[in-house]
């Protein structure tokens, strides 16, 4: 696993030892160089004690930086420094043998060191960072590399052997010799496999690849030489082994990236190049060119090519059964992200509808629990979402206990379950097991981790003809349950689904009745209760349904704010309110508009900007229109909600609280939002005519209250001279109600924009 943040790879600050030792050895490779290209005396021992030496300091580096790595990189470097090891040590035999009188010293012992320090080095690239973890993708790589390796050797038979007379290679050491550049490329593949551009690179890898290129040159050129029968020791080719040791040396200077401590990886890591997958398999194609024209004129294949041969067509079948089985491991792996829940393990959305859709083909009296928690946005937006959702595997958990063998539970999404009931199980009993398990447990209740669950009951019936009909009725009996006070299940009935259906229906009719010119506004006049003056009028919206006739706001209004329907509708009101009032102050210039607007719209950016139009475009002054909001519309307010207000309040919109003392009445929210009058809500007027002491008192002390914080109150719901009577005698200045006039449209507020008689 490679790191993920590569911003800080850089190179580390070597020990002044390091630095050291650095230069030292790149000045014995420059010399080595210089050495052989000018041919002087004793080149022979010069290679071989500069290969020997640059060797013998890469392995003390190696060994250095891993003692200062943590344990996931000290065995890379720990097998780096074994390499390098071998490689002195075999140089060391090398030398000594070709002293002896060997000129070219290719003994076992000599060619088993060798070998093993490409396999210590082979290890070392399959055990770093970047390398696949599990042991079929190291096989994988490995394999990738080894085919690369076998291609080489039809196509280094053309372009090395051809045409040599001893094209037969009977002697073992021209034929061992070939292996040398097919272990390098099989390394090289190994390296580009494990730290390939689709990745974060470590820079070392850059001079560790240019290491293994070195090496790869140093081999190929020196078995070309060999072959052709052009090479002496002291050759400057020579000089290029002691520049790979020298290059992995240097590779110990640049530290891993942050966080490349071999922590487990927490993104998913992104797909490779085609290339990448392509890698292995590319070389096959001139192998078998190569073949080809590596036959004699005798039609006969030179016994090394055929081996060859065969050896990369079994590791390609090899190759291809690791594939094909890790395939298979995918495919399961997929089956199980399709058809499982995979934050509770539960089966998913998919899995039950197709296991619904089963039991209803067999015409299975089935029944369908639909569970959606309460409260549960609560969770998440109070605690974060990892607590919510440790929250949701352990209901999951408990909700699994509880259903037991009478059916499936699954989870479709969020915080919604569903429950397939087996046949013959009473699904009212299991509900109530369920809201059971949904109790909370000891310390949850403390931290507010405690749900409930509001159950819809759908059973199959003769007028369900497919598994949507089924869900639709138990989320109809859901909501029902939700409205019934939460924590609770429901039955669908044919009454619930009637009243769905209308409901459904409503809601397509509200979409088109303001395109349409279905609403239309009319006006109460608010009066002044000393001079009978009309001093506004609040917009009271109606709704002429094509099929039900005149809807009042009750009827449609809370519909439209469940659905998110209530912001054109507001949006228009506003408008044509604005437009009414410009018409009537033409006639009456003190006379105010007074709207209501939704929560909703309060959380909306563009509200100043819809008032702002509204009013321009009217041509009404800001300061004649009142926007009329709930207690808990403003209660729950944030700083924004707060900030438009402000901001209106500016423009000299006024504000006006409506149904105050219905809600959450608190002192405190008064100071902070910029109110100008108080509404007294008709259900403490109401009883003023009932002679109700405490009413009064209530009454009293709003218009009190609103004295001290300078707003002025309007008392709703005045229908009666009895309740006019205490409403004056309390001292409210403005009063609205039947007793001083109905909603009515506007030419008939029109004729009211006279003084009413109060002391009728």
């Amino acid at each position: 696993m490679l790191p993920q943040d590569v911003s800080h790879a850089v190179v580390a600050r070597p020990t002044l030892s390091g630095r050291v030792g650095l230069v030292a050895a790149a000045v014995v490779v420059l010399g080595e160089a210089g050495w052989l290209v000018a041919g002087l005396p004793g080149a022979a021992e010069v290679s071989d004690l500069g290969a020997v030496a640059v060797a013998g300091w890469a392995a003390v580096a190696c060994v250095g930086v891993a003692r200062r790595h943590p344990p996931t990189l000290r065995r890379f470097w720990t097998l780096l420094a074994v390499t390098m090891a071998l490689a002195a040590l075999g140089r060391i035999l090398w030398t000594v043998e070709r002293l002896g009188g060997r000129e070219l010293p290719h003994t076992p012992l000599i060619g088993g060191i060798f070998t093993a320090g490409i396999v210590t080095g082979t290890a070392a690239l399959l055990c770093s960072l970047a390398a696949p973890r599990s042991l079929v993708g190291q096989a994988r790589t490995l394999l990738d590399g080894v085919i690369v390796g076998l291609a080489l050797i039809p196509i280094g038979w053309v372009v090395v052997f051809r045409d040599v007379a001893a094209a037969d290679l009977t002697d073992p050491m021209r034929t061992l010799g070939l292996l040398y550049p097919m272990f390098d490329l099989i390394q090289l593949t190994i390296l580009v496999a494990v730290a390939g551009p689709f990745r974060p690179m470590w820079r070392a890898w850059a001079v560790i690849g240019a290491s293994l290129a070195a090496r790869a040159a140093a081999d190929a050129g020196y078995v070309s030489l060999v072959v052709h029968g052009s090479y002496a020791p002291g050759h400057p080719i020579d000089v290029c082994w002691p520049l790979s040791y020298l290059l992995i040396g240097a590779a110990t200077a640049y530290r891993p990236p942050a966080g490349g401590d071999g922590g487990e990886e927490t993104a998913e890591s992104p797909l490779p190049p085609w290339w990448r997958v392509a890698l292995p398999y590319l070389p096959v194609g001139g192998a078998i060119v190569a073949v080809v024209l590596a036959r004699r004129p005798t039609g006969q294949t030179p016994h090394l090519v055929f081996l060859g041969m065969m050896a990369l067509l079994g590791v390609l079948a090899l190759r291809q059964g690791l594939a094909a089985n890790e395939n298979l491991r995918l495919v399961a792996r997929l089956r199980r992200l399709a058809y499982a829940d995979q934050l509770t393990g539960l089966p998913n959305r998919l899995t039950f509808n197709r296991r619904l859709r089963r039991a209803l083909r067999d015409e299975a009296p089935v029944a369908v629990l639909l569970l959606d928690l309460d409260g549960f946005k609560q969770v998440n937006d109070r605690f974060g979402h990892a607590t919510g959702d440790r929250l949701l595997a352990s209901i999951a958990e408990r909700m699994r206990d509880a259903t037991g063998t009478d059916g499936m539970i699954a989870r479709l999404g969020g915080d919604e379950f569903a429950v397939l009931v087996e046949p013959d199980r009473p699904p009212e009993r299991l509900a109530e097991r369920l809201l059971t398990a949904l109790e909370p447990l000891p310390g949850e209740e403390d931290f507010g981790l405690n749900p409930s669950a509001s159950i819809g009951i759908a059973e199959y019936g003769p007028q369900h003809t497919s598994h949507t009909d089924l869900l639709r009725d138990a989320d109809i009996a859901m909501y029902a349950a939700k409205a019934a006070g939460k924590s609770a299940y429901q039955t669908c009935t044919p009454a619930l689904r009637e009243s769905a259906v209308s409901r459904a229906e409503l809601i397509a009719d509200l979409r088109r009745a303001v395109e349409e010119g279905q609403l239309h506004l009319e006006y109460q006049p608010i009066v002044d209760l000393a001079t009978g003056v009309v001093r506004s009028a609040e917009a009271l919206v109606r709704w002429r349904h094509p099929r039900l006739g005149v809807l009042a706001p009750a009827k449609f209004l809370p519909v439209a704010e469940e659905t998110g329907l209530i912001l054109p509708v507001d949006r228009w009101v506003i408008h044509e309110a604005c437009r009414a009032a410009a018409a009537w102050r033409e006639r009456a210039p003190q006379v105010t508009v007074a709207v209501n607007i939704a929560a909703a719209h309060l959380r909306r950016p563009d509200l100043i900007a819809t008032v702002q139009a509204a009013t321009a475009g009217a041509g009404l002054p800001p300061c004649a229109l009142t926007l009329e909001l709930t207690e808990s519309a403003l209660i729950e307010g944030s700083d924004a909600v707060l900030d438009q207000l402000r901001q209106l309040r500016e423009l000299g919109i006024r504000i006006a609280i409506d149904d105050f003392g219905t809600g959450y009445s608190s002192l405190s929210y008064l100071h902070r939002i910029p109110a100008t009058e108080l509404k007294v809500d008709r259900s403490f007027v109401a009883r003023l005519g009932a002679e109700d002491p405490r009413a009064y008192a209530t009454v009293d002390m709003v218009n009190r209250l609103a004295a001290a914080f300078d707003l002025a109150v309007v008392a709703e719901g005045v229908e009666t001279d009895a309740q006019h009577a205490a409403i004056t005698a309390i001292g409210c200045v403005h009063g609205q109600g039947f007793r001083y006039g109905r909603p009515a449209p506007l030419p008939e507020l029109l004729a009211t924009l006279t003084p009413v008689d109060v002391t009728r």
